[in-house]
């Protein structure tokens, strides 16, 4: 399968960076470039589309300095674009989310959000793409054979499905199933360094083993203050 070939839009530069290098750490997905408004947006679009070029998603934010996402998305649909879009926004009301989905935005994802959280998305964006097939901003489907309603349910399920991303350089699988039942078991909450004596950890490594817990939803952390020193915290199952 062809790299997913994604425009960013953002009009905040280190926001904007940041999903582009998240986009870089994904396997299957290619940055093809970023705009940091609507019209600059719709541009880069066009003209990809006037190269042949192929944009097959927007991560589009919904508050733009020039226009709002939803219109930008709407002069897309209105141009014949048919490019997937997924929001990227922390604007959380409900008519902006209606709005978003009669426009055909696939996925919505609150600012702010973990790498894991934005994984997992785009992740299940591909699988989205994978089951159901994906006609791109500007090509034909290939495959006009109808579908039944069993595949159409798969297709969808998998926007919503979480799934299985591989591990971060350094975290082990085995370690990582301890270190979360050892948390999510224990009767209060566990400080790094209690976690490391009960797991025969380094400190640090108990903290990289937490932090990454806390990024993929699965564990919470909060201050532990009436300590001697620096407040540390704990964790604890969501």
């Amino acid at each position: 399968m062809k790299p997913i070939r994604v425009l960013v839009v953002e009009d905040e530069a280190i926001a904007r960076e940041a999903h582009a290098a998240y986009l870089d750490r994904l396997e299957g997905f290619e940055h093809a470039g970023s705009a940091s408004g609507g019209q600059e947006a719709l541009k880069a679009l066009a003209q990809a589309r006037e190269r042949g070029e192929t944009v097959d998603l927007v991560l589009l934010d919904m508050n733009l300095p020039d226009l709002h996402g939803l219109d930008v998305a709407r002069r897309m649909r209105s141009a014949g674009l048919l490019t997937d879009i997924i929001a990227i926004t922390a604007v959380r009301e409900l008519a902006v989310v209606r709005g978003a989905i009669a426009t055909g935005v696939v996925q919505y994802l609150i600012k702010p959000f973990t790498y894991s959280t934005f994984a997992e998305k785009l992740e299940n964006y591909r699988a989205f793409r994978q089951t159901l097939g994906s006609p791109g901003a500007d090509t034909e489907d290939s495959s006009p054979a109808p579908v039944d309603q069993s595949a159409v349910d798969q297709a969808f399920a998998t926007l919503r499905a979480p799934v299985e991303l591989p591990l971060p350089k350094g975290i082990s699988t085995t370690t990582l199933a301890a270190v979360r039942e050892l948390v999510t078991s224990a009767p209060h909450p566990l400080s790094a360094a209690e976690l490391a004596e009960q797991a025969n950890l380094s400190r640090v490594t108990a903290r990289r083993y937490l932090e990454h817990l806390v990024g993929a939803g699965v564990l919470r952390s909060t201050p532990r203050y009436g300590t001697p020193g620096r407040p540390e915290n704990e964790y604890r199952s969501v």
